[in-house]
């Protein structure tokens, strides 16, 4: 058989059809699988993601080639027209049209999930749920345009890939239906501190109530939270953390260092600090098992992204976050830690990391140690990542060994930056009202949307937790905050109004 063979392309044609269509099904179920977390225990979350974005662009090649053979084909001799256009063909039209209006509608789930981050998020699960309308297309398009429908191959593979669709969207309408109800039983209580505005609907809290305690090491308290209602706590990833509203009306933030994978409690270790502002002080004098607590869904600014190997960098409670990371990790996974403190009695979680991954994790306590590691001397390879949480003395240290592409960090303090040009005054308008504020020259932006009743929600209001992050549309924000990299914000879209500004006369934000 040669290429100028006719058979050829009918061939082709015919196995990557099959070959689109499996793998079109296999991104659905592999979607519902990501959602449910019924993979969490088999790799982290980000390579979960990579192997859905992967089956799902392998399809689309598929199915390109499906549409490029078919022109091939000399028997059918069919134009760009014909096989682009809905209706454009004369052999069974309807089949073939429920075929390309597949086509399109997975161009748009696919192409909406490469800019998802610059898309409102329910704009961008609208669009991704046409992936269910596109696999329903394809098979009445592969069962009623096929011609070799009537074969034992054909059928067994159709019954297979429509029974698993099938089940794949009872257990998505399940799932929805249960978070629906979860949404309906909570409600979401406004600050104490705080003026009465507009609660953000993207922005969800519920009433949780301390189940646990115990120290960890030295002032480091430890807590177990588990909501009131008992229902399934939000899907989190490793390095997210919580906001805790306390009784005196303070806001703080902490990252969880549970399992992710159990969705039944949070786990929270809080420092004592030195010279403690209130909250650290309050938890540890005042809340005790049975203390009930408002609890913020959880945010995530250092998220864990797919690597072959990954290098952790601790110092104090820096480990909260990067013990959850740890412990998402499949065993093969190819990780080290540097955990770095005052004193192992001061380090939690110190003696169980060193006991269960005595060859991967390195404890240096100062008061065992007379010189400081020499982060200066550092080498990490080209295909690591590198994770670090801790003191600002740490980061400074660590930043300058490690290339800033694969150096993601998290600031319990923000960084001091001054402004590039002196404080102006600014409008701010609002894509979704049409309404517009002004910002002045004094003023604080977070401050001036709150007054004006936009849905925002502050916390931290030192530019650290990423709470009050809003899209902007058009303008140029004065990025002030310690949240993300100046190029990673930009590239996003975002920015936080807690510290941050303009440097344009106007900015545009998605509210």
């Amino acid at each position: 058989m040669t290429l100028s063979d006719p058979h050829l392309w009918w061939y082709i044609s015919r196995a990557s059809a099959l070959l689109a269509w499996a793998l079109l099904t296999l991104s659905v179920v592999w979607g519902i699988l990501l959602s449910t977390r019924l993979l969490r225990r088999v790799d982290n979350p980000s390579w979960l993601q990579d192997i859905h974005r992967f089956v799902s662009g392998l399809g689309i090649i598929m199915v390109l080639l499906h549409m490029v053979t078919l022109m091939l084909d000399g028997w059918l001799h069919l134009s760009f027209a014909q096989v682009l256009l809905p209706w454009g063909s004369s052999y069974r039209p309807l089949p073939v049209a429920l075929g390309v209006i597949a086509f399109y509608l997975l161009i748009a789930v696919q192409g909406s999930s490469m800019i998802m981050h610059r898309l409102p998020r329910k704009f961008w699960k609208a669009v991704h749920y046409a992936s269910y309308a596109t696999v329903v297309l394809v098979s009445f398009h592969a069962g009623l345009a096929g011609t070799d429908v009537g074969s034992p191959g054909y059928r067994i593979l159709a019954y297979t890939l429509i029974g698993l669709t099938a089940a794949a969207t009872v257990v998505r309408i399940a799932v929805s239906n249960r978070a629906r109800a979860a949404t309906k039983a909570e409600v979401w209580v406004p600050p104490r501190d705080r003026s009465p505005r507009v609660s953000p609907p993207e922005i969800d809290a519920r009433r949780m109530i301390v189940t646990s305690t115990g120290f960890v090491a030295e002032n480091v308290l430890h807590l177990r939270l588990a909501p009131l209602d008992r229902r399934d706590l939000p899907v989190w990833y490793p390095g997210a953390h919580i906001t805790l509203n306390l009784p005196s009306g303070l806001e703080r933030q902490y990252s969880l260092c549970g399992d992710p994978g159990d969705r039944g409690h949070y786990d929270i270790a809080v420092l004592l600090t030195e010279n403690s502002a209130g909250g650290s002080l309050l938890i540890h004098e005042s809340v005790v098992q049975g203390s009930k607590l408002t609890v913020s869904s959880p945010l995530n600014h250092f998220e864990l992204e797919p690597a072959r190997d990954y290098l952790f960098i601790a110092g104090g409670i820096g480990i909260t976050p990067i013990k959850a990371m740890i412990e998402s990790l499949p065993a093969a996974r190819s990780w080290r830690l540097i955990y770095v403190g005052r004193s192992r009695r001061t380090m939690a979680f110190a003696k169980e990391l060193e006991k269960r991954y005595p060859a991967r994790v390195l404890i240096h306590a100062s008061d065992e140690h007379h010189a400081r590691l020499a982060f200066d001397q550092l080498k990490v390879s080209d295909t690591t990542e590198v994770y670090c949480c801790g003191p600002e003395s740490l980061l400074a240290s660590v930043s300058e060994a490690v290339p800033v592409g694969r150096l993601h960090v998290e600031r319990f303090v923000p960084v001091t930056r001054e402004a590039g040009i002196p404080n102006h005054e600014f409008r701010v308008r609002f894509s979704r009202n049409k309404r517009e504020l002004t910002v002045g020259a004094e003023e604080n932006m977070l401050d001036v949307l709150e007054a004006g009743g936009m849905p925002v929600l502050g916390s931290c209001r030192k530019g650290v937790c990423g709470t009050c992050e809003v899209r902007v549309l058009d303008g140029t924000p004065e990025h002030l905050d310690s949240v993300l990299s100046d190029q990673e914000k930009d590239q996003l879209g975002v920015m936080y109004p807690c510290v941050s500004r303009a440097r344009s006369a106007e900015l545009v934000l998605d509210l």
